[in-house]
């Protein structure tokens, strides 16, 4: 299915993707691994790059040493990824000062080196992830991936931003178009899809044959589902409302403190919650009673009242009603 979630730091850990690619997301992408805390077994880091081992799974490695990168592809193959996917596109300054991330796009020569020694490493199909470019005056997105294409790479996402827009202003979906036109493998369109009509825009500017959605999936895990029933045809997700979206979020806070642990996860799952209670326009004293609360029964018995379970159903994102 051409309808892609894409790997977002912090947020796309293990339980959040069971729940996109239970709505039916056609790829789920972890969030991005650094090469060299997997192989050096980093507390926390095997965690992240632990998978369902489904066929529906990518593992997101960064780094600039190609050996790590190779040892880290091999270590998350171990582990269950059925894809790996390299990343050359976050524009954070602890990334890019690293040398790593959308850093690459200004040494395609090394970004080169690293792409052969990951393909090198593993037998699944590895993926690349990158932007436009570093800046205006560096759009070199179309000469990276034919390169990465003659290496071994199955399919590229491009986001249509430089490295120096971060997430200002609007994707640029028609400058895709160049990466499209300069391959003959598939090319995925990422930044601004949140709904049918941004995904048939990105789809139409770009000629991709895919889109990956980020932003627009949190606090909706079923979006990416939506989005394809609407442009394909496929079952559309049937999405909570109700005393059932209670129940789905408070399921989702458990798997997160089963995942992480009582007291990590009730942190890390405060920005889901908060998410959930954006969509379901909860009251700001009631938001904060969720989210300063310490215990996880006091979270379960506050999120009735919190999500409302006398609103109207949530509807299946449709081309008028585009996800936030």
């Amino acid at each position: 299915m051409p309808v892609l979630l894409a790997p977002m730091a912090g947020i796309t850990d293990l339980p959040f993707r069971r729940l996109v690619a239970g709505f039916g997301a056609g790829l789920v992408v972890s969030e991005m691994i650094a090469s060299g805390e997997l192989v050096k077994s980093r507390r926390g880091t095997q965690d992240r790059a632990l998978t369902d081992g489904q066929g529906g799974e990518a593992v997101q490695l960064a780094g600039r040493d190609p050996a790590l990168m190779a040892e880290a592809a091999r270590m998350a193959e171990s582990m269950g990824a059925r894809i790996i996917d390299i990343n050359m596109g976050c524009p954070a300054k602890k990334v890019t000062g690293g040398l790593s991330g959308s850093a690459l796009m200004r040494d395609p020569d090394l970004a080169l080196r690293l792409i052969e020694a990951v393909v090198g490493a593993v037998d699944v199909p590895v993926t690349l992830k990158t932007r436009l470019g570093w800046d205006d005056d560096c759009l070199n997105a179309a000469s990276l991936a034919r390169r990465a294409r003659d290496a071994g790479v199955a399919m590229v996402t491009i986001h249509g931003r430089t490295r120096c827009q971060f997430y200002k202003g609007r994707a640029d979906w028609a400058a895709i178009r160049s990466v499209v036109d300069a391959l003959d493998i598939p090319v995925v369109a990422n930044g601004d899809v949140t709904c049918p009509a941004t995904a048939r825009a990105a789809l139409a500017q770009s000629g991709a044959a895919a889109v990956m959605i980020g932003r627009g999936a949190q606090g909706a895990p079923w979006v990416p589902a939506a989005v394809a029933a609407a442009l394909y045809g496929t079952p559309a997700p049937v999405v909570p409302a109700g005393a059932a979206l209670v129940e789905f979020v408070a399921a989702h806070h458990d798997a997160m403190l089963s995942f992480y642990g009582r007291d990590l996860g009730l942190r890390v799952a405060r920005k889901h919650l908060g998410w959930y209670m954006d969509r379901a326009g909860t009251c700001a004293a009631r938001r904060r009673e969720v989210l300063t609360a310490q215990d996880p029964a006091a979270v379960r018995a506050l999120l009735s009242g919190a999500l409302a379970m006398d609103q109207a159903p949530l509807e299946p994102v449709r081309d008028d009603r585009c996800a936030a």
